[in-house]
């Protein structure tokens, strides 16, 4: 080798070695920054058959109660509110709000009476028609004179769809009707027929049913009862359903479908406060909500301040539950509201009430009050396997002794049913028996987040929790925002991994129509024609797979006082699949590294889900319902990469891993989505 090649090459090898150091320079600068941006924790998952268990089939399910007009106004399709003129009370005359009267002084003149012809609601509305059409000096106006009722802040009436009007009439002379759906200001008809009859037709209370088909949209309308016939009209009991509810029976298709896409395991109902009243005189009565609908006399819930026709009642609610495949949780009055007690030497007749309730549910078409539910058109019983003593009733004086007698009566005669006690067992024994103690919870997101370890140590030889209601409350959550879905995230995770202990659990409430928000936060928000999902709602979906699928025990290690994760393996389509669900309230990114142990089987990306948005007080709304919802795709994994997933900044995350099959075809990771480090 000549001088001038040695040059060249030592020059080459200077140039070479340069380039290599610089390189080695770069790749450790954009180390350092992946470390420095990111927090690292990981999460170690035994996969063994050792330390998995099974979480109960019942654990994550939904609580209906009959508060912010949930049912009246929501869930129930009825759309004409006060429908037997009762709520005004049996005194007359009384108020017969929300309906009005069209007409002045000279043309109409309307009062209740105690005319109708149903035993258990004797109010009627008394129409006197002053005015005429016969050309007289007293003449009514062109559209007549009469009655509207404007539903529950608006009816949604859908052009093309068809509805059932249903009332009862009686009068001293010949009637021409015209019954109608109207647009909000009641100028534009969007419906209507004509009802005539003779006299001698209607001198006796007649039930009218005719189908409106709408031929116009308006989610704000009224149903009108007009003429311009002189005499005297009665009205009972008028009723306005649409025909298209879910399963034919009665529900909300749009709201109802939002709990079916919760896959609740257990239905609880129908209450909460509403089962206790302020007083016992207002309290939720089962055998007041069964028969015909015409002969509900219906009730004022004096805890959230109106009035329910009780068209959703008992039958309707275990009928909710088969709907939707739950497994319905009976909430039933033990003697106790908020203000008055029964002595547990008195209680009896509330215990055979309770028990009168249970054989309405589960007896025999024979029975008499199964018997009762067949008429209805249920000969078959319902599964009802859960009932719970009361609402948060443990302090009360006499809620112990009276918890007693029902757990004796239910026990001896449906040994099997499990009976939830009102008294927590979370941190101490219960002084009583029970199957189930019932466990609520409303607090700060924080402090909710920081609560995920409630029952770690609770004794796992006593009753089961219930964990009936959980939220974060409006002081942090306002009317539901992220923040407040972030900490129950963190707060379910802890009852997932304590679900040994922890057989049930469902956030409250459940539903508000915005228009008589008496408790917020809440999962779903609607009014007459629309609705959206909470932050919260949407948390819930996270866990459809929990229940009844396998708990794997996992650790997570580094700095994750920010940080709450869980993993489950479970079955579908005849897949396996390990899930890993985590949620970050920090305002970081972090790296999550899962290291599977304990099984020799491969794990390949399947689904990734993550919640979040830019603001952590964001929310939803109707006029962006979806802006926080969770956004799915595909998890993409090389077969060679460590299981390594980023959870964003305030974010709840879940990460579906597929179980290597022999039916698996593994397609290798494009270049495009190989990790790249630029100037």
């Amino acid at each position: 080798m000549d001088m001038k090649t040695s040059c060249r090459f030592f020059t080459s090898v200077c140039m070479l070695l340069f380039l290599l150091g610089s390189c080695s320079v770069y790749q450790s600068l954009c180390l350092v920054d992946a470390q420095e941006d990111s927090i690292l924790i990981s999460l170690q998952v035994d996969a063994s058959n050792v330390t998995r268990r099974p979480i109960p089939e019942t654990l994550f399910g939904i609580f209906f109660e009959e508060i912010n007009h949930a049912g009246a106004g929501g869930l129930w399709a009825e759309l004409v509110s006060n429908r037997g003129f009762e709520a005004g009370g049996q005194n007359i005359p009384s108020n017969i709000w929300p309906w009005s009267i069209m007409g002045d002084e000279s043309s109409i003149y309307v009062v209740t009476d105690r005319s109708s012809c149903f035993e258990r609601n004797k109010i009627a509305l008394k129409m006197e028609v002053l005015c005429d059409s016969n050309g007289s000096s007293n003449s009514c106006p062109s559209g007549g004179v009469g009655v509207y009722n404007p539903g529950y802040w608006g009816m949604n009436i859908e052009e093309g769809k068809k509805y059932i009007v249903v009332f009862y009439v009686r009068s001293t002379g010949d009637i021409d009707l015209s019954v109608s759906f109207t647009s909000s200001n009641g100028s534009l008809p969007l419906a209507s027929e004509n009802i005539k009859a003779l006299g001698s037709e209607v001198s006796n209370w007649t039930r009218k049913e005719l189908v409106l088909e709408a031929n116009g949209t308006d989610n704000g309308a009224r149903l009108k009862f007009t003429t311009t016939k002189k005499g005297l009209i009665w009205f009972d009991q008028v009723s306005a359903m649409p025909m298209d509810t879910y399963k034919g029976h009665g529900f909300r298709n749009d709201l109802i479908q939002m709990m079916v896409d919760l896959k609740p395991r257990f239905l609880r109902f129908p209450g909460g406060c509403f089962v206790e009243g302020d007083w016992l005189g207002n309290s939720f009565r089962w055998k007041e909500t069964v028969g015909a609908w015409e002969e509900r006399p219906g009730h004022y819930g004096d805890v959230w301040k109106y009035w329910t026709d009780d068209g959703l009642g008992h039958f309707e609610f275990f009928q909710l539950a088969e709907d939707i495949g739950a497994t319905p949780v009976w909430v039933f009055n033990n003697g106790i509201s908020h203000n008055d007690q029964v002595e547990t030497k008195s209680v009896m007749p509330f215990v055979q009430e309770a028990l009168d309730g249970i054989e309405f549910a589960r007896g025999d078409s024979n029975s008499t009050w199964g018997s009762v539910r067949a008429a209805m058109g249920h000969p078959e019983p319902f599964e009802l396997k859960y009932v719970a003593v009361g609402n948060e009733d443990c302090a009360m004086t006499y809620y112990i002794g009276n918890y007693l007698e029902f757990y004796d009566a239910i026990k001896k005669a449906y040994p099997d049913i499990k009976i939830i006690s009102n008294c927590d067992a979370s941190s101490q024994p219960l002084n009583h028996p029970a199957d189930y103690f019932d466990y609520h919870i409303y607090t700060l997101a924080k402090e909710l987040f920081n609560r995920s370890h409630d029952f770690d140590n609770t004794p796992r030889s006593g009753p089961k929790a219930f964990v009936s209601e959980y939220a974060v409350n409006k002081t942090d959550a306002n009317t539901g925002n992220l923040l407040a879905a972030l900490g129950e995230a963190a707060f379910l995770l802890g009852l997932e991994k304590n679900s040994d202990i922890v057989g049930m659990v469902s956030y409250a409430p459940l539903f508000v129509n915005t228009n008589d928000r008496r408790w917020i936060p809440d999962a779903i928000v609607f009014n007459s024609s629309h609705l959206y999902g909470t932050p919260s709602y949407w948390v819930q979906q996270f866990f459809t797979e929990s229940s009844g699928s396998t708990l794997l025990n996992s650790v997570l290690t580094g700095n994750s006082s920010l940080v709450k994760a869980s993993a489950i393996s479970f079955q579908t389509n005849g897949k396996d699949y390990i899930q890993i669900k985590a949620v970050n309230i920090g305002e970081e990114s972090v790296s999550l590294k899962v290291e599977v142990t304990g099984s020799i089987t491969k794990y390949y990306g399947s689904k990734k889900k993550v919640l979040t948005s830019t603001n952590v007080m964001d929310e939803n709304s109707f006029s962006n319902p979806k802006m926080i919802v969770p956004q799915e795709s595909l998890l993409e994994m090389a077969e060679e990469e460590d299981l390594m997933f980023v959870l964003p900044p305030h974010s709840f995350s879940s990460f579906d891993l597929l179980k290597e099959s022999a039916n698996i075809i593994k397609v290798p990771k494009s270049d495009s989505y190989k990790k790249t480090c630029t100037m």
